[in-house]
């Protein structure tokens, strides 16, 4: 009796050394794909509103849109999340700001060359979009609607798909002429542009 409790002791003291090897082992093979860059995106914790950006060059107009990519995550966003008829920074985290080397024509008013928050106030028909002077601010909690360097009303494109992340693209129609737009959850919305 005596030995079989004692070999018994010994088989799960053996079981226990080789169990931890195996973890030490484990740790130290991620410790180097993570050091190495081999380690895939979906092992690696994502965050839920990634910054990111887009920039293209429309003849000699340079233009960037950078912003935080929140996503749906089985939410209603608008007239939800983001509430209807409230100013919104279109975009998670700090605004959404907009940096363009030449001057810009959105609805007829011209945006001159600088760098500027993007707000838009959603709403169940048009949206309004303001272009700011205040680009560096956290939210919203900043805006002031004497500080718009311009506004204009967009009508926004409604679809049956859903744009899971909150993306930004700016198209290049010619030398010229370009569009912005906005995709997110079922909504998007375009605002073409001229370079003055």
């Amino acid at each position: 009796m005596m030995k079989n409790t004692i070999l018994t002791l010994c088989i799960m003291v053996l079981i226990s050394c080789k169990d931890n090897r195996k973890e030490v082992q484990d740790t130290i093979l991620l410790t180097e794909a993570e050091q190495s860059g081999t380690i895939s995106e979906s092992e690696k914790k994502k965050p839920l509103s990634p910054h990111t950006s887009t920039m293209v060059m429309i003849g000699d107009a340079h233009i960037h849109i950078d912003y935080s990519s929140p996503g749906v995550r089985d939410r209603i966003i608008f007239g939800g999340l983001v509430g209807y008829n409230i100013v919104w920074q279109a975009g998670a985290h700090n605004a959404t700001w907009i940096e363009t080397n030449k001057d810009l024509i959105f609805a007829g008013e011209v945006l001159p060359a600088g760098k500027y928050g993007f707000f838009t106030i959603p709403s169940k028909g048009d949206w309004t979009v303001m272009i700011n002077k205040n680009w560096d601010q956290h939210g919203k909690d900043h805006y002031d609607e004497k500080d718009d360097m311009i506004r204009f009303k967009v009508t926004p494109t409604i679809s049956e798909d859903i744009q899971e992340h909150l993306e930004y693209k700016i198209t290049k129609i010619s030398d010229k002429l370009g569009v912005i737009s906005m995709h997110w959850e079922k909504v998007k919305i375009e605002l073409p542009f001229t370079i003055k």
